[in-house]
């Protein structure tokens, strides 16, 4: 029976042309040995899986190769590419750091590097994860690093290059290799598929693109894992159910609810969600980047970043020529404040159910008709009292008598709008026949009306403001118990207190207690704290009472009792006194030599 070998060993690229994802290094690296121009130390670091020891391999394969191609690729014919195929070259020297760290390690490696190559020209030194290696290892490579013998080259691999001594990166060339794209990854999935005679769908392989996070080396373990499960045929829906992967038809289901704002069709997909056994977390994390996926698929500039197959990719731009921009930014907003707090939520469930509610209320309440107006009467068409004389004998306006049809008018406006939708008609008409009052009286009549008619057009948009404002609900007092409050105070706090970190530390490590039926208390540390919360009590009130849905709700601020503390000595006999107390001792040496204080 022939032994399997995993996909990731089997189909390691040999030569710089079969590298996927990484063109530009792999090109650097071929115009390097074409010039002539070698360097004595390299640094290849990035991510896991994106071909760092691969193309050190095949780079050390190449400088030694001895019939080098017109493309500056291995022949794999001379000896010592036959020696590297087979694994038994002495030119090349692999050091895993991360269990060869110490300053012995290195030291064995320094008498090595004095020994020639016995084939070819170059010895070459590839030094994986080489970030491991302790403080004093790094001090004792630095020397032969930066001169070692003119046939010794050292490629050292790392995936924290943060973590490296920046004596050890000057002393190199510095190679970041990039995470391997989605399309790419795709297109050599389908090229081993094709050889291995496995049946596979796109939309499958996207998914395994996907899951790999840019790491080639992941993306074939687990097409090796979806070919021991499904065998030679693997569909979209074998792929999802063998990855854990939740399938991005429910986003777009849940994306249609909230804009036809459906809160039932919502919470109930929800619930499908969670019947499956996928997390709440895994669920707003997945939403969070459909939405994005959304928002880029609306402008032609930004397509290039919606990394999916052709078929998902369709879906997408259909569902974002319906879904407004504004809304794809209220909600991506909404979603990262959840995914940001949900560890802190005691009722997780919950809280992704109020969030698919607020989704499914972005787009706001059915527009009703508006109501027509009612006819008002002119104010030319009411009485007038005649002007009175002046002591003076000229002639001037009582003011309250030649106001009063402005004041009965704007009363009866007031009158009418007792419904809330009426209210802003009714100062609108006000406004307007006060602009069409006929201008038949002296100059000082004119600045008269003009000023009191004024004021109580202001007085009739406040009276018109309390109207609707009391008209709009009624006093609130629905029962509530302690749970729904601290809801209602984790929801709080990044609403009510915005940018201000110092106040969401504060509110982070509080939580309300219930001292009474509608009064809660909050513990504080010191005065600055209450000092703090004071300033946003008001609105801090009025947002609890609006998700609790409870208008006698109070609370208030205590400030937590200190513990005792040592008695502070301010005097020299006071601070003898303490000590005494802590040791008689001192008393008799006090004594003894006759001490006196200063």
């Amino acid at each position: 029976m022939e032994s399997f070998v995993v996909s990731a060993r089997k189909y390691r690229p040999s030569t710089f042309e079969t590298v996927v994802g990484q063109h530009t290094l792999t090109q650097t690296l071929k115009n390097a040995i074409k010039s002539n121009h070698l360097a004595h130390a390299y640094l290849f670091c990035g991510p896991r899986g994106v071909g760092k020891t691969t193309c050190a391999r095949i780079f050390a394969k190449t400088i030694n190769c001895q019939h080098l191609t017109d493309d500056f690729e291995p022949c794999n014919e001379c000896e010592s590419c036959k020696a590297f195929n087979e694994q038994r070259s002495y030119n090349i020297h692999e050091l895993d750091a991360a269990s060869n760290n110490s300053v012995d390690d290195i030291r064995s490696l320094i008498e090595q590097v004095r020994i020639p190559p016995q084939i070819g020209k170059y010895s070459v030194y590839i030094v994986d994860e080489v970030h491991m290696l302790s403080q004093g290892a790094f001090n004792a490579f630095l020397k032969t690093l930066e001169e070692p013998p003119a046939h010794a080259i050292f490629i050292l691999a790392t995936t924290e290059k943060h973590k490296i001594l920046p004596t050890i990166l000057s002393r190199c060339q510095i190679y970041d290799f990039n995470r391997i794209t989605i399309p790419d990854t795709v297109g050599y999935l389908q090229k081993i598929a094709q050889k291995e005679q496995i049946n596979i769908d796109v939309e499958a392989l996207n998914v395994i693109a996907q899951k790999s996070d840019g790491g080639m080396r992941d993306a074939l373990s687990i097409f090796d894992q979806l070919v021991n499960f499904c065998g030679t045929s693997i569909s979209y829906q074998d792929a999802i159910s063998t990855l854990n992967v939740l399938d991005y038809e429910y986003y777009f289901r849940l994306v249609d609810c909230a804009l036809a704002s459906d809160v039932s069709g919502a919470l109930l997909l929800f619930n499908e969600v969670l019947s499956k056994g996928f997390e709440g977390q895994h669920f707003v994390d997945g939403l969070g980047s459909h939405l994005r996926d959304v928002m880029v698929s609306k402008d032609v500039a930004t397509i290039a970043l919606l990394e999916k197959g052709e078929n998902v990719a369709k879906r997408y731009a259909e569902q974002a020529a319906k879904t407004p921009l504004p809304f794809l930014y209220k909600a991506l907003q909404m979603v990262g404040d959840v995914s940001l707090n949900y560890r802190l939520s005691r009722n997780k469930r919950l809280t992704v159910e109020i969030l698919l509610i607020k989704l499914c209320q972005i787009m706001g309440p059915v527009e009703v008709e508006p109501l027509q107006q009612k006819p008002i009467a002119p104010i030319s068409s009411s009485p007038q009292k005649s002007p009175q004389k002046t002591a003076g004998g000229n002639e001037g306006v009582d003011k309250e008598t030649a106001t009063s049809p402005q004041r009965a008018q704007v009363e009866r406006s007031v009158d009418s709008a007792s419904a809330p939708e009426k209210a802003p008609e009714a100062v609108s008409q006000v406004k307007k026949n006060v602009r069409q009052a006929p201008a038949t009286s002296p100059q000082t009549f004119h600045r008269s009306i003009s000023i009191n008619v004024g004021n109580y057009v202001g007085q009739a948009e406040t009276a018109v403001g309390n109207i609707h404002n009391s008209a709009s609900r009624e006093k609130r007092h629905k029962p509530f118990d302690e749970e729904q409050l601290r809801k209602a105070w984790a929801d709080s706090i990044d609403e009510v207190a915005e940018a201000d970190d110092r106040l969401k530390s504060i509110m982070y490590r509080r939580e309300p207690v219930m001292v009474a039926a509608d009064m809660a208390e909050i513990v504080l540390e010191n005065n600055s704290q209450e000092s703090d919360m004071k300033t946003i009590e008001t609105k801090l009130v009025q947002f609890i009472r609006d998700q609790i849905e409870n208008d006698d709700f109070t609370l208030r601020f205590r400030i937590a009792e200190s513990q005792e503390k040592a008695p502070v000595a301010y005097t020299s006999e006071d601070k003898m006194k303490l000590f005494v107390q802590k040791n008689s001792a001192v008393s008799l040496l006090k004594e003894s030599f006759k001490l006196q204080l200063e």
